[in-house]
């Protein structure tokens, strides 16, 4: 053991910047998840604020707006995680058909790039280009004699364009992964099918997607820890008061319960309610992924 330490050491201490920005960002807060059960108010601090026991979380269920905020959490991620999936893998399995190397470059390039660009640039532009008045998409639309599309203030409209949006962001990053896994793939495999004469489509539906498939539900079954992360940035920069029904989430509600608001209490108890079922949903996730595809990480 002390020869492995003199080895090891300079490691172990190159670690220990890590720790500490971890310890005082990631643990330390964890104790003022207590106030969730308080009556927090800050001239009083943590250990004056009187103890309410679980009422702000019974009050959740029984706020106006409590579970209306939760399904649309459960919507739009829903269809984020669903939708986030298919088209990486679809995309993934067409770039790697490309032959021509330096299209294949340029693409990969431009559908990466969005991915780097924050919500608070790209909601602008979305602001901008989705307008009713003199936004192009809507003056496209024009043209075709369909009428304006409030893509920002209708509810139903708002849900298609976060949605849309976000895989647009992201499917290029995403596709990372199973491009990585589909260049791993024995080539002598698709030259055997070719000598059987199997056409391409053929390779990719009996070798391509069979062979990336154990990646496909590790991903699939890991992105059910994340089925409460709506995606905050993106709705903060996006949603407003007239979509509030459709469109707030979990994040963004305890955002401006919390924050906005003042209820400091209230917003704890909500976050604190997504971090335990967000817990308990990657716990499950992990052993699903172990089940289905062999997949651990301990």
């Amino acid at each position: 053991m002390a020869a492995y330490w003199r080895k090891t050491w300079p490691f172990h201490v190159l670690l220990l910047p890590a720790l500490a920005l971890c310890i005082v960002f990631q643990y330390i807060p964890l104790f003022g998840a207590v106030i969730a059960f308080q009556d927090y108010e800050p001239w009083l601090g943590i250990k004056n604020s009187p103890w309410v026991g679980l009422d702000h979380f019974r009050y959740l269920f029984t706020y106006p707006d409590g579970k209306q905020v939760i399904w649309n959490t459960l919507i739009i991620s829903g269809f984020k995680l669903f939708v986030n999936l298919i088209i990486p893998v679809v995309f993934a399995l067409l770039l790697n058909e490309v032959r021509k190397t330096y299209f294949k470059r340029v693409v990969q390039t431009l559908v990466y790039l969005p991915h780097f660009l924050s919500w608070v640039i790209l909601g602008g532009i979305l602001i901008d280009i989705l307008s009713t008045e003199g936004g192009i998409v809507n003056r496209i639309l024009n043209s075709f004699d369909i009428p304006s599309i409030f893509f920002l203030g209708d509810g139903e409209w708002f849900r298609f364009t976060v949605v849309l949006s976000d895989v647009w962001k992201e499917f290029g990053f995403s596709a990372i992964i199973f491009l990585a896994t589909l260049v791993g793939i024995n080539p002598a495999l698709y030259e055997a099918a070719e000598i059987d004469g199997a056409s391409r489509w053929q390779q990719v539906i009996s070798i391509s997607v069979p062979l990336i498939m154990p990646i496909i539900i590790v991903v699939a079954t890991l992105s059910l820890g994340r089925i409460l992360d709506a995606g905050f940035d993106q709705i903060l920069n996006l949603y407003n008061p007239l979509v509030y029904s459709h469109g707030d989430i979990i994040d963004t509600f305890v955002y401006r319960e919390g924050l906005n608001n003042g209820q400091f209490s209230f917003g704890t108890a909500i976050g604190l309610f997504k971090s335990a079922i967000g817990f308990v949903l990657i716990v499950i996730s992990y052993r699903m992924a172990f089940k289905l595809a062999n997949y651990r990480i301990f």
